[in-house]
């Protein structure tokens, strides 16, 4: 078996369980290749006294990959979809930050849960991803990513509102006076969407949300849409510019860049423990506190 890892920081107190998850591969006689970035932070802290190959980028991943591990919380998970990509790689959340939403296993769970990982006792949750395209063509390269959370357009060097005018499919739908308009994905229905006032969406439902930032129309609505929609975005103001944003990443168009936003072509695996789901985790994380019944 032949398992990636990678993480973005180094949380307070995870070397010791992320020092038991190696040993544990090892002891499974599991091929470990850790992200460069990672291993250096590793070595840094001393978890390991092991030498491990790396990879750097997701040109260098391929579909050799059984599993792939992602140390920290959910941010982690949002960067890891750019090196797993179209490979069909399932990604595992191990949560050693804050929130763990896509991260759902604990680090405490590690020893109890990994033998049975790698039996591949696991269910897989597959999560609908987006890409946007920009006319004129942009050429930052924050637009070869792709964004498992939503997509979002907002304001920029300014406290006054935005005009985004609105197609669907190239029919015309409305005019969002706002701060700004987000696209999610089931998936980000959990996230900023429904700080705006969106609704959360099962993971399972093929769908995509159009949720105004603050907006002064008061008739304006989250809105849900079929995820097989082309959402074509023209964004108007007293400034020249607005920010697109696609998970974490942010980069700047000028006002007479149009940009459409689209379900990818792919999706990502998301791996659940058996007895874990979404319904169990909204309950724990976001609703109505610790699940009591289990």
């Amino acid at each position: 078996m032949k398992i990636g890892i990678y993480g973005q920081f180094y949380h307070t107190n995870a070397g010791k369980y992320i020092g038991q998850l190696l040993e544990l591969l090892d002891q499974e006689n599991v091929e470990v290749i850790i992200e460069e970035n990672f291993l250096d932070l590793i070595n840094k802290n001393e978890t390991i006294h092991k030498e491990y190959n790396h990879f750097r980028t997701f040109e260098e991943l391929d579909n050799s990959y059984d599993l792939f591990f992602c140390i920290g919380g959910d941010g982690t998970i949002l960067k890891s979809i750019n090196y797993i990509r179209d490979l069909d790689i399932p990604i595992l959340g191990i949560n050693t930050g804050r929130l763990g939403f896509l991260a759902t296993i604990q680090k405490e769970e590690i020893k109890a849960t990994i033998h049975s990982i790698l039996q591949k006792n696991y269910s897989i949750s597959e999560r609908t991803v987006l890409k946007i395209s920009t006319n004129p063509e942009s050429s930052d390269g924050v637009f070869k990513y792709v964004a498992l959370n939503e997509i979002a357009v907002s304001r920029r060097n300014t406290t006054s509102m935005i005009t985004v005018d609105t197609w669907l499919d190239n029919q015309y739908l409305t005019s969002y006076w706002a701060d700004g308009v987000i696209i999610s994905t089931p998936t980000g229905s959990t996230g900023y969407s429904l700080s705006c006032g969106g609704p959360v969406i099962t993971p399972n439902v093929n769908s995509l949300i159009i949720t105004p930032i603050a907006p002064h129309n008061l008739n304006a609505r989250p809105l849900v849409i079929t995820d097989d929609t082309k959402i074509r975005l023209k964004v108007s103001g007293r400034e020249d510019s607005y920010l697109v944003s696609m998970d974490s990443r942010i980069a700047t168009l000028q006002n007479d860049t149009e940009i459409t936003v689209e379900k990818a072509p792919f999706a990502i695996k998301i791996v659940e423990l058996h007895g874990d789901s979404f319904l169990k985790t909204l309950r724990k994380k976001l609703l109505w506190g610790e699940d009591k019944r289990n």
